[in-house]
């Protein structure tokens, strides 16, 4: 079994803001495709275009319609690796592929010691990880660890593909560790919170919930509007020769 790392001071994760995202599946397709070329593809599909597609997708969208206090709501629950804190599908790995990271908290696989042997999926309550039949191993959320820590790219892009690409910037990134740091005072101003707490996983990555929408109105239907007859002598020179020509 893997042990996991002393606690770390730095914790990179995401902050998910669930008022504002859409559901567009662009943070899903931008992963799939920066995935699917960097250090930890490629994210195999399985007849893509037939009657049964498979493939491996490392953040999810998922649609919810909600009762809230004054109004039904429409949720767009992105869902990913959360890096937890103390991750059981660590800590099941019989051969230390599934591991976190000292220096960051971010929780990866080693596909080189994977063994495909299901384990942390079955460990994992959030459903984050995904089994490869064609690789024949487990693969999951990186937070583009090959993309943040990439030296050339501009300073600006080195965000995970999924935050770059949302186009309601709804997605943030940065050190949760840190209280400071702009997403953690964003959490402690929307009242972000964990997903599943009573597991005690504790998970880095956090949501926003929606603001509160106002109640809608049951307001009387508009009565149709009358038909006044034209008074044409009010009209415009102009006006009377385009009535006159419509009217033959």
């Amino acid at each position: 079994m893997t042990s996991l790392p002393p606690p770390t001071p730095r914790k990179l994760g995401l902050v998910i803001d669930l008022d504002i995202c859409v559901g567009c599946h662009a943070c899903a397709v931008a992963c799939k495709e920066w995935n699917d070329r960097g250090q930890f593809g490629p994210l195999v599909d399985e007849d893509p275009y037939g009657r049964e597609p498979l493939g491996v997708w490392l953040n999810r969208v998922h649609t919810y319609e909600v009762e809230a206090p004054t109004a039904k709501l429409t949720v767009h629950f992105p869902r990913s690796c959360l890096h937890c804190e103390t991750p059981d599908c660590v800590t099941v790995c019989p051969t230390g592929a599934s591991y976190k990271r000292a220096e960051d908290g971010i929780v990866l696989v080693d596909e080189d010691l994977c063994i495909g042997c299901k384990l942390c999926s079955w460990a994992c309550p959030y459903g984050a990880r995904e089994y490869s039949e064609v690789k024949g191993t487990m693969q999951k959320c990186t937070l583009c660890v090959d993309r943040i820590y990439n030296d050339t790219l501009d300073e600006r892009d080195r965000q995970p593909a999924c935050v770059m690409a949302c186009p309601t910037r709804a997605r943030h990134f940065g050190d949760l560790g840190d209280p400071s740091s702009p997403v953690s005072r964003l959490v402690a101003s929307r009242d972000g919170y964990d997903l599943a707490p009573e597991l005690g996983y504790r998970p880095v990555n956090k949501y926003l919930p929606p603001r509160p929408r106002k109640q809608t109105l049951d307001l009387p239907a508009a009565s149709e509007p009358k038909d006044e007859p034209l008074d044409r002598a009010k009209l415009s020179p102009l006006l009377r020769w385009v009535d006159k020509v419509l009217s033959r």
